[in-house]
C-alpha cells in the first residue's frame, strides 16, 4: 500500500488553511531553469516551449513528427506537470537539416516560444531546477497562522517527500512494482518508472518516520549527509560545529535512502531506522536489490529558494518559489493547506 501525500506526517502540524489548488492550469505555472546557455551552433534545435494541459512525452513525440525525425532524436531535461502551464526546453536533432517553421507547429495548447542551436541532446535530469507560481483559490482559515508557517518554511524548509505523481494513478505504481518483482514482464520504460516508485515508497516512509521524531532537518547518530545541489554524499562522521554551520547555511542536508543492493551507508540510530522501515517493505527492498539498483541518497530537507507570497484577494493566495530538480511543489503547498 502506498503513502499518499495527504497521509504523510507534516512538519508544522495541522495546516492552517483549506484551499483549492489547480482550479485552472494557469493557477499552477512551472518554468524550467537549465542553468546554462545554448551553444548557438550544432545539429540540435534547442526549443523553449510553453505547454498547457499536455504531458511532456506527448509534446516530444509531436515535435518529432512535425520535424520528420524519430522520437529518439528529441530530448528534454524533465517531465513537467500535465495539469499546469509549463515552460521547458526540448532539443530536436536535425542532422544536415534546416529548422522547420516552428511557428507552424499544429497544436494550439503548445507554443514554441524561441529556438536556437545546440551541440548536445538534452538529457534527463540536466537542469538546475524549476520556478513555480501557484495560486490557491477558495482559501479559508487562519491567515496570520498561514503567514507564520510560510515564514518557517522560508527559513527551515519542508520534508523532501516524493510527490504523488511518482506513484501513478491512485498510487498504483507500487502495486505494479510488486507484480514486476514477482515475475510480471513489463517494457523497459515502464520498468524504470516502477523501480523509481518502489524506491520512492521506501524513502517517503523513512522520511515520515524522521518527521514523526522531528529529525528530518537535524542529524541522528550515524547520519549520511547530502551535499546541496549535487548527488554527492558523505559520512557518517561525528557532528561538530563545522557540520552544524554547514547545515544551518543549507550547504548540507540529512539524507535518506534510495534503496538498492548492499547495505545502506547510514549507521547507528539513522541506519537502524532505515533498516527497520525497509524491513516493512521487504518485497520492494529485495526486488530493488535483485534489479541491481545501487544504494543512493536523497536529501530529507527541501529548502525553497526565494519563497514569496501575496494575497490576490480575501480568498486567493499566490506563492512563488524555486526548487531544485527532482523536488515537488506540492510538498511545499501541503504544509499550508489541507
Amino acid at each position: 500500500m502506498t503513502s499518499p501525500e495527504s497521509e504523510l506526517p507534516r512538519a508544522y502540524g495541522t495546516p492552517p488553511l483549506t484551499a483549492t489548488l489547480r482550479s485552472t492550469p494557469e493557477d499552477f505555472r512551472v518554468e524550467e531553469i537549465l542553468g546554462y546557455d545554448a551553444d548557438g551552433e550544432g545539429e540540435h534545435a534547442l526549443l523553449w516551449v510553453e505547454k498547457r494541459e499536455t504531458n511532456t512525452d506527448w509534446v516530444a513525440r509531436e515535435l518529432a513528427r512535425f520535424a520528420g525525425v524519430s522520437p529518439m532524436n528529441v530530448g528534454y531535461a524533465g517531465l513537467k506537470d500535465r495539469h499546469a502551464v509549463t515552460r521547458q526546453a526540448f532539443t530536436v536533432q536535425l542532422p544536415g537539416k534546416a529548422d522547420p517553421d516552428w511557428n507552424a507547429f499544429p497544436h494550439s495548447e503548445v507554443k514554441v516560444l524561441a529556438s536556437t542551436r545546440h551541440k548536445r541532446k538534452l538529457k534527463r535530469g540536466a537542469l538546475r531546477g524549476n520556478r513555480f507560481v501557484l495560486v490557491l483559490r477558495d482559501v479559508r482559515g487562519d491567515r496570520a497562522q498561514a503567514e507564520a508557517v510560510l515564514g518557517s518554511i522560508a527559513t527551515r524548509g519542508v520534508p523532501n517527500y516524493f510527490g504523488e505523481q511518482r506513484f501513478g494513478r491512485e498510487g498504483g505504481n507500487v502495486a505494479q512494482a510488486r507484480a514486476m518483482f514477482a515475475g510480471r514482464r513489463v517494457d523497459r520504460d515502464k520498468r524504470s518508472i516502477l523501480l523509481s516508485a518502489a524506491r520512492s515508497q521506501i524513502f517517503n516512509s523513512v522520511l515520515a518516520a524522521r518527521v514523526e521524531r522531528d529529525a528530518w532537518d537535524k542529524p541522528l547518530e550515524g547520519e549520511i549527509w547530502s551535499l546541496a545541489g549535487s548527488r554527492s554524499w558523505f559520512g557518517p562522521e561525528p557532528f561538530d560545529d563545522v557540520l552544524a554551520a554547514r547545515l544551518a547555511q543549507g550547504d548540507i542536508h540529512p539524507s535518506g535512502p534510495l534503496w538498492g543492493q548492499g547495505e545502506p551507508p547510514a549507521t547507528e540510530v539513522a541506519g537502524e531506522l532505515e533498516r527497520r522501515v525497509a524491513a516493512q517493505y521487504i518485497d520492494l527492498a529485495e526486488g530493488l536489490a535483485a534489479a541491481r539498483m545501487e544504494q543512493e541518497r536523497r536529501p530529507l530537507r527541501l529548502l525553497p529558494k526565494d519563497l514569496r507570497w501575496r494575497w490576490l484577494d480575501d480568498e486567493a493566495l499566490e506563492l512563488s518559489f524555486e526548487l531544485p530538480a527532482g523536488a515537488y511543489a506540492t510538498v511545499v503547498a501541503r504544509e499550508l493547506i489541507a
